[in-house]
């Protein structure tokens, strides 16, 4: 039996320049309830936050907290009022001792100034009430991300707050670490207090929370007892896809690729790559010539496998060999020696330079091998961007237009430009074709085709189910930093990704034969 709501935000709708971002969106939660908020990127979770913390200013639509019509103007007011957000970035003072941070603006007085004793021994008691016995009085910096990570939790209940947001609040602890948190939401639960659990990682959700409220293109999709909707049937809506249609289902949908690929020689084996929470097992293998799509939910470790592979974080532990040696990347500038290219998630901010041209975008890796001391060979340099402006088919008023003037198809056509000048044999594609038109989408596609039956070997990421089993040779699904399963030409449907990000396990339609288990 539910719970007196708590919170209840009816038809909120915020539109930003040119972008939609919520349309008639709702949560609603129960006092004493922990409620799970969840959906893919840019479904509308953190604008949702927001609104309700007072950082955005709503269009229309209404919220009311503890019963009674609100509308905080800032994350201070919202606080003042019994919301309390913990972001996912500990936004806290590092060099401010641990107590501090949990009183910071509140600090207990006596005479007018600051009640040290009282103000640590309070810290203190909070802390220990979490199971956390450290010295207060020390900076919060010295201490690892999970003691600041419950820091901010202490400071959120020290306020008093009825309703806590906890946003993505175990990305950076370890199991133990996890448990520890998952007591202290049962307390806060337990003493009346409410908590909206942002996560990605199915079974926390299923381990702490009561309710779930799943986001799709800024819309509320589904409110449900989590206990009454399985995992198959939670990524399917977070993905919008038919349960019913998913598990009829027995048509691979791969009709682009049909060579076995993986009869080409080994390009690149990753075997058990290990990096804090965020990979904790993941193998995979690339032939030349071969497409394989890394599938997964957001959070399940995609773009942190692609980063480790390509040098831009390094691993704890695990193996990658390369055109048969083993390497450790220390540096992308290593990878990019070796042959590997990465095209990263966000075009805009790791990716183009907007105010610089084509021309300097395109050859941005290339300047070293361009340049001679420390003079850039224009002739050179202008011969190699024509020519792939012509065979990537760019459409662009001339290699000096800047290219922020470019739509977001000739940007992504750019930057596979920037890495095919130097001829590699592995490109990383991290969502190749996120943010542009159904016409530049197809001509990318069919480029990264022409690519690899010209012999260069892709590891390619996308949340769209249809873009990989209609362009992989092989798939391979990521679940909370793990690799559960790797699925050939026959083995390739809605339903067998959908299962091995749900379960860990993939169904081979048609058969019911358990393809791969990581559980």
């Amino acid at each position: 039996m539910r719970s007196e709501l708590l919170l209840e935000m009816r038809d909120i709708t915020k539109t930003f320049p040119g972008v939609r971002a919520l349309t008639n969106a709702s949560l609603r939660v129960g006092s004493g309830e922990v409620h799970a908020l969840i959906g893919q990127n840019g479904a509308g979770k953190s604008t949702l936050i927001k609104i309700l913390t007072g950082a955005y200013r709503r269009d229309s639509g209404s919220v009311v907290f503890a019963g009674a019509s609100v509308d905080f103007r800032s994350p201070q007011a919202a606080q003042i009022g019994g919301v309390s957000t913990i972001y996912q970035e500990v936004n806290l003072v590092l060099y401010r001792s641990v107590a501090e941070n949990i009183f910071m603006g509140r600090e207990p007085k006596r005479f007018g100034l600051i009640d040290w004793k009282r103000m640590n021994q309070e810290a203190k008691v909070l802390l220990e009430r979490f199971n956390i016995f450290i010295d207060v009085t020390q900076p919060l910096g010295s201490y690892n991300i999970a003691i600041q990570q419950m820091t901010a939790i202490a400071r959120a209940v020290s306020v008093k707050a009825k309703l806590v947001v906890m946003d993505e609040p175990t990305s950076s602890l370890d199991d133990a670490e996890v448990e520890v948190l998952f007591d202290v939401i049962r307390q806060l639960k337990a003493s009346g207090v409410s908590v909206i659990f942002v996560s990605h990682r199915l079974d926390e959700l299923y381990a702490v929370c009561d309710f779930v409220t799943i986001m799709r293109d800024g819309q509320t999709v589904l409110e449900s007892p989590i206990k009454d909707i399985g995992k198959l049937e939670l990524v399917a809506k977070m993905l919008n896809r038919d349960l019913s249609d998913v598990q009829s289902s027995g048509q691979t949908g791969f009709t682009a690729r049909t060579r076995n690929a993986s009869d080409g020689a080994l390009r690149l084996e990753a075997s058990d790559l290990q990096r804090g929470r965020a990979l904790r097992g993941v193998s995979l293998s690339i032939h030349e010539g071969e497409i394989v799509g890394l599938a997964g939910l957001l959070g399940s470790g995609r773009t942190e496998t692609a980063r480790a592979l390509f040098g831009a974080d390094q691993l704890s532990s695990g193996q990658v060999a390369f055109d048969g040696r083993q390497k450790q990347f220390k540096t992308p500038g290593d990878a990019i020696q070796a042959g590997i290219g990465l095209c990263s998630e966000d075009r805009k901010l790791e990716g183009i330079i907007p105010y610089l041209s084509v021309r300097e975008n395109l050859t941005l890796a290339l300047l070293p091998q361009l340049a001679k001391n420390g003079v850039v060979d224009r002739a050179r340099q202008a011969e190699i961007v024509n020519r792939f402006i012509t065979r990537m088919g760019i459409k662009t008023a001339g290699a000096d237009q800047p290219i922020r003037e470019l739509s977001g198809g000739n940007q992504q056509k750019v930057l596979l430009a920037r890495w095919m000048c130097l001829n590699p044999k592995l490109l990383i594609l991290d969502e190749p074709t996120r943010g542009v038109d159904v016409g530049a989408k197809a001509e990318i596609q069919s480029l990264i085709q022409e690519l690899a039956m010209d012999g260069l070997s892709v590891l390619m990421i996308s949340s769209e189910l249809e873009e990989l089993f209609e362009g992989s040779d092989r798939v391979v699904v990521l679940r909370d930093g793990q690799s559960v399963a790797t699925l050939t030409h026959d083995q390739i449907s809605q339903e067998s990704i959908m299962q091995a990000m749900a379960h860990g396990a993939t169904i081979n339609a048609g058969t019911g034969v358990n393809l791969e288990s990581a559980l």
